[in-house]
C-alpha cells in the first residue's frame, strides 16, 4: 500500500509541483494550506509522514507540530514523521525545529530526491 503524505504547503505552485512528483512516485498525497487544516485534515486521515512548511497563515508548523506532539492519540497519531520543509536555512534553524518536535528538515529549494530519501529514511521502506 502507498504512504499517505499531508503536505502542508500555503503556496499553490510550491505544492502542486511537490504533489505531482509525489503522486508520480507512488504516494497518495493530501493536501492543506495552513497548520489548522493540517490537523482538522489528520482527524479524519490515516497519515504515514507529513511534509510541513513552517511560514503558515492561521497556524504556523512550528505550532501544529507542537499540537501533534502533545496529543494524546485520539484525533491523531503524536509519533507521526513530520519533516520540515522551509525557506528557512541559517544557521541553528535545523536545531529550533528539531527540538519543536520534527523528525527532520530540508531546506527550499527541494529536490524530490532529497524529500524522498528523508520520507524513506523515517518510514523505513
Amino acid at each position: 500500500m502507498s504512504a499517505q503524505i499531508l503536505l502542508v504547503e500555503d503556496d499553490h505552485l510550491n505544492r502542486f509541483a511537490l504533489k505531482m512528483l509525489l503522486e508520480k512516485n507512488g504516494y497518495i498525497v493530501h493536501e492543506a494550506e495552513d497548520g489548522k487544516q493540517a490537523l482538522a485534515l489528520m482527524e479524519s486521515q490515516t497519515i504515514d509522514c507529513v511534509l510541513m512548511d513552517i511560514q503558515l497563515p492561521v497556524m504556523n508548523g512550528v505550532e501544529s507540530t507542537e499540537i501533534i506532539r502533545a496529543h494524546d492519540g485520539t484525533l491523531y497519531n503524536p509519533n507521526v514523521p513530520i519533516i520540515a520543509i522551509t525557506a528557512y536555512a541559517m544557521p541553528g534553524d535545523r536545531e529550533k525545529f528539531l527540538k519543536a518536535g520534527m523528525n527532520d528538515y530540508l531546506a527550499k529549494p527541494v529536490s524530490i530526491q532529497e524529500v524522498e530519501q528523508a520520507m524513506q529514511n523515517l518510514l523505513q521502506t
